[in-house]
């Protein structure tokens, strides 16, 4: 029988293993349609997205790619709030990770508190 852990990488396992301790719930590769930067559509799957949360992590294995770069860059525009990280160049990526949700949702936080300003 086919299982999701079958397709990922090493470092994509070490990631799923880490999100099952904080009991996050997350689906693998789920597509993102947004658009690149001469505005053409495009679909891209980032490693996991977490859907409690909102936020995206891309799993780099080799973070000196130039695509992961160019990718980023392609999700800032778009206002995808996702995080690159690579388990096996960055002894703190699981801290990454925790301090990349806190931060998302304190921004969306102080958003809610701007819009509730304007309308109260």
């Amino acid at each position: 029988m086919y299982q999701v852990y079958d397709d990922m990488s090493e470092a994509e396992l070490l990631v799923c293993d880490y999100l099952k301790q904080m009991r996050v719930f997350w689906i693998y590769e789920q597509p993102v349609f947004l658009s690149d930067n001469a505005n053409r559509p495009r679909i891209f799957a980032p490693d996991f997205y977490l859907p409690e949360l909102g936020i995206y992590i891309e799993v780099m294995g080799n973070p000196h790619l130039p695509d992961y770069e160019r990718r980023s860059l392609i999700y800032q525009k778009n206002n995808i709030p996702i995080i690159f990280i690579a388990p096996f160049h960055d002894r703190n990526w699981q801290m990454n990770i925790f301090d990349f949700i806190e931060n998302v949702h304190q921004e969306r936080y102080e958003k809610v508190k701007r819009i509730r300003a304007n309308i109260f």
